[in-house]
């Protein structure tokens, strides 16, 4: 089979879990047979053109023509993306499928939809209307539009959870037939933990020996909930005073996190890192006695089976797939979304009771080599093309 992909993050480039789960779903179809091109977003000093284990990756740059907003700069990226696109496609002679990720690769996706007659297939991460619980401003639903433009154009619309399906349904008023649920997963590999290499990475550069640790590692905007989590502290500290919380990531909410942590007087209890990169992100999964979830919107939310695939014990707000991943004091706990105080109980049930987490960290890794590996995701997503291809087929 051969697929043709447009994604506009793709490793080293990351700026959410999108690349993450366009690297490995692409590389695991180049393992079993597939022949894999990457549309995607470069930058001065990349290849314009690698393969990738198997996937052949082309990297564009957006014009560089001055942007007035994030929304014009797509489009300028989507131009770029075409003038690559199109006479590749031409020259392969043979793509059978088009598979677009999120509204920012729509235009390019739907050109050489319609330039060359090849079904479209979409996958919907979020939404801006989930993003924002609801469209505020003339912006978001520009946006909005684009995201419903893709799905109509596409033959078939996967989205990772039952919660996102019923999103898409609500604001898109897609049909039952047009959609599909394909899980997230995650490698293990990537996730396990040797000796440190090195001094940057010891656990005493984060916390002193007798504090346990509360680790967050995500972006730092207002969905995911990190605020929630500081609201928590305070009650955390009264049962267990010896804890540490870090925070690892960036984003646009990071000044305002930090202005309440202060607020709270909670400078000397939470360690905002910045940007942590794969071994020390690791290396703190390890140190962690538990990994905490508070997002207030998770389509389905990647960063769990990171944690789970890590053994960290997790705490996350019972909401959108992370409600679908976890199963109260199963293979995780729940708080109620947006709720300090039950977020606060759940991070002291991990913390004072360390033989029911590592019951809980067993039992989530379990479900995670078992449910979302990567070799069962592709081939779910693969059965998908063969049924539009069929019915493309049958259509002309």
């Amino acid at each position: 089979m051969q697929v043709m992909v447009f994604s506009w993050e793709y490793p080293p480039l990351n700026v959410g879990g999108l690349a993450q789960h366009v690297y490995d779903l692409t590389v695991t179809m180049a393992k079993q047979g597939d022949a894999v091109h990457v549309i995607t977003r470069g930058q001065p000093g990349m290849p314009e053109y690698e393969e990738v284990k198997g996937v052949h990756v082309y990297r564009v740059q957006p014009f560089r023509v001055s942007s007035t907003d994030f929304v014009t700069w797509v489009m300028q990226l989507n131009m770029a993306m075409l003038e690559r696109a199109l006479p590749l496609t031409g020259k392969l002679n043979a793509v059978e499928i088009i598979h677009a990720h999120d509204w920012l690769v729509a235009y390019a996706a739907r050109v050489c939809k319609h330039a060359y007659k090849i079904p479209l297939i979409a996958t919907i991460h979020a939404t801006e209307w989930g993003r924002h619980n609801g469209l505020h401003n003339d912006v978001q639903r520009h946006i909005s539009d684009i995201e419903w433009w893709l799905t109509y154009e596409s033959w078939r619309v996967i989205c990772c959870s039952y919660y996102m399906q019923e999103q898409l349904k609500h604001i898109f008023q897609l049909p039952d037939d047009k959609l599909r649920i394909i899980p997230n997963g995650v490698n293990p590999a990537n996730f396990r933990w040797d000796e440190p290499p090195g001094p940057r990475v010891k656990r005493e550069h984060y916390a002193s020996p007798e504090e346990k640790i509360v680790y967050y590692v995500g972006r730092l905007v207002p969905e995911k909930g990190v605020q929630v989590l500081l609201e928590a502290i305070p009650k955390v500290l009264q049962y267990c005073p010896r804890t540490k919380f870090i925070i690892a990531g960036t984003g646009s909410f990071e000044g305002e996190l930090k202005y309440r942590a202060a607020c709270l007087g909670l400078n000397n209890r939470v360690y905002f890192t910045g940007y942590v990169d794969d071994i020390t992100r690791n290396c703190l999964y390890h140190y962690a006695d538990v990994a905490v979830i508070p997002s207030l919107y998770e389509p389905f939310g990647i960063v769990v089976l990171e944690a789970m695939a890590a053994r960290t014990p997790v705490v996350v707000s019972d909401t959108g797939g992370l409600s679908e991943i976890i199963e109260h004091g199963v293979n995780g706990l729940k708080a109620y979304t947006g709720n300090a105080n039950s977020l606060a109980d759940c991070i002291l049930h991990c913390l004072l009771d360390p033989a029911a987490a590592g019951q809980l960290q067993e039992r989530a890794y379990r479900d995670v080599i078992e449910k979302y590996n990567w070799d069962t995701i592709a081939r779910q997503t693969k059965k998908v093309y063969r049924e539009v291809i069929e019915a493309n087929r049958q259509a002309w």
